[in-house]
């Protein structure tokens, strides 16, 4: 390797640092440019500090937590994103840091590992007296809520409610009934009874009419006070427990600033920003939860701390997946966005990065065929990488390359393909065909099937159904979580097409259009449990994403003709 000194033997640990052995790197070249942390490939480098650090994690005895790979550990599982930086020590030395994104088995200090940040779990840290403070207002709460008086007082309350609601919804609809009788005898006594016998008639209806509302009025009053001397009972309850309620509020918000505040990264030059003034600027005005607590700030935080030269960087993920997410363990992830661009862009600057792949377009020299056209739509064959409509930064897309194509028509995008993702789409050119096709895309009469290419063999047509809610992941978009509290329900039906020796063809009915259905249904593990070859977000890079849109089926919007078109995958 050029102009790097190693030091002996390998792993020969100082200052945890690792310093790489000569055999190890050789021939190996150093990267010009500093890893671009949320897309990469990771560098020779990253891979053998990493594959030295999983070695170390599959015969390690000491870190006693559960990441989930043996049936025999006990307690909650926890998978765990750890990370490696390249470095060079001051003399040119080269060897590699390892870090652990948030806590280890409830510990920060751990050998092998760089420390935090900020270490709030050291002893009578200012943390854990506000926490301990914070706990016992719990304790308080809790054994207010326990009290026997209070729990009976509080179930009364429930029971006397939903009986109230019942009587007074019960008396409603008799009254309505009532009402609904006194209008049929007026109509019916109307053009009967002479004029001085319908006014004492009307009279008496109005009478009626009144005896009603006092009635309801009654049970009104009835239930308001029994309620009423309910919650007074449990007036002192409740205020002593709002009080404890707010002042837990303030001491969490108090608390959570100052750690804000002791939380100060350095970029290359020594410059210190606080995590709130880091955050100050974002679309959330602060920081998220556990940010700053990821191993990539974590890793070049030491680096700057101890005169260390970042090289490359890399994480991966080791243990089970979460059930929200798509981890696959020992494979490599960028560094999420939501918490670490905001921190990673001043903990960089002044170091050069390898090219942001986002800033390129991939898809530029990639053939649009149109495959049908009349005065109403058209029908696109999409090249995979080319995006649908124009994005932040690259204006290429199917929208802008039709607009250019047609004269004096805009073209109306009803819906849409991922960039990775190629095959048919449809675009209307009148306002009409517009609202036509895309109300059926709403009330899903669209027949859609794409083919993929899942990263498993599976049993020969095997077919089924996946259901998971969907929604985005606010703090690594554009990925999507499983979610089944604030998920949206999507469903896609499925079907093995033919089965290689690594991998699997499969079409996709996509009855739902939630974003990245698909390659969530299918990478996670409740789905297939296979990513689609080459997905660069649940699963691993290729030449390309292997998913195709290859059928569409719709109801012409003018001539009402059904028509079906077809483009088979090239994979």
């Amino acid at each position: 390797m050029d102009n790097t000194k190693t030091k002996h033997p390998v792993n020969n640990i100082q200052n945890n640092i690792i310093y790489f052995s000569d055999s190890s790197v050789k021939g190996i070249e150093l990267p010009t440019c500093f890893t671009f942390p949320f897309y990469y490939e990771p560098h020779p480098l990253t891979k053998i500090a990493a594959a030295e650090l999983q070695c170390y994690l599959e015969t390690q005895t000491d870190l006693h937590h559960n990441f989930g790979l043996t049936k025999d550990q006990q307690g909650l599982v926890i998978g765990k994103m750890f990370g490696v930086l390249v470095v060079q020590d001051k003399e040119g030395n080269l060897g590699y840091l390892s870090a652990f994104s948030g806590k280890l088995a409830g510990s920060n200090d751990h050998p092998k590992f760089v420390p935090p940040v900020f270490d709030m779990l050291i002893e009578n840290s200012f943390f854990l007296k506000e926490q301990e403070t914070i706990h016992t207002i719990n304790l308080q709460i809790r054994k207010i809520e326990s009290d026997d008086n209070y729990k009976n007082l509080k179930q009364d309350l429930e029971r006397s409610n939903a009986l109230s609601i019942q009587e007074i919804s019960d008396l409603k609809k008799q009254l309505k009934i009532n009402k609904a009788a006194r209008k049929k005898l007026r109509e019916e006594q109307k053009n009967r009874l002479s004029e001085d016998a319908y006014i004492y008639f009307e009279a008496d209806l109005i009478k009626q009419s009144l005896h009603d509302k006092h009635l309801l009025n009654v049970l009104l009053n009835k239930w308001g006070q029994v309620l009423r001397e309910i919650r007074s009972g449990m007036e002192r309850s409740e205020a002593e427990i709002e009080v404890l309620k707010n002042e837990r509020k303030e001491r969490s918000a108090a608390l959570q600033k100052q750690l804000f505040e002791q939380y100060e990264f350095l970029n290359k030059d020594g410059d210190k920003k606080s995590l709130q003034s880091i955050f100050n600027d974002t679309t959330f005005g602060k920081p998220p939860s556990a940010a700053g607590e990821c191993a990539t700030p974590k890793l070049l935080q030491y680096a700057f701390l101890n005169g260390y030269k970042p090289v490359a960087m890399a994480e991966f993920w080791w243990g089970a997946s979460p059930k929200s997410e798509i981890r696959k363990h020992k494979q490599f992830y960028p560094a999420c966005t939501g918490k670490c661009k905001p921190i990673l862009k001043h903990m960089l600057e002044g170091i050069t990065l390898d090219e942001d792949p986002l800033l390129k377009n991939p898809g530029e020299n990639r053939e649009l065929t149109i495959i049908y056209e009349d005065d109403a739509f058209v029908i696109v064959n999409k090249p995979a990488e080319l995006l649908s409509v124009p994005g932040i930064h690259i204006q290429d897309s199917v929208y802008t390359r039709l607009k250019s194509a047609f004269v004096n028509i805009e073209p109306l995008m009803i819906h849409r393909l991922d960039m990775s993702t190629s095959g048919l789409l449809v675009v209307a050119k009148t306002k009409e065909a517009h609202k036509s096709i895309q109300r059926q895309f709403l009330k899903r009469t669209v027949n859609k099937r794409y083919t993929a290419l899942i990263s498993k063999v599976m049993v020969p047509a095997a077919e089924g159904e996946i259901v998971l809610p969907l929604r985005g992941d606010l703090h690594n978009r554009p990925r999507q979580l499983v979610c089944s509290e604030f998920g949206k329900k999507s469903i896609t039906k499925w079907k093995v097409i033919t089965a290689n020796e690594t991998t699997t063809k499969v079409h996709f009915w996509p009855l739902t259009g939630r974003t990245h259905q698909l390659r969530v249904h299918s990478a996670h593990e409740e789905g297939l449990n296979a990513p689609i070859v080459g997905d660069d977000l649940y699963g691993t890079v290729s030449e390309r994403l292997y998913l195709h849109a290859s059928y569409l089926e719709f109801v012409h919007p003018i001539t009402k003709e059904k028509l079906s078109f077809e483009v088979a995958e090239d994979f």
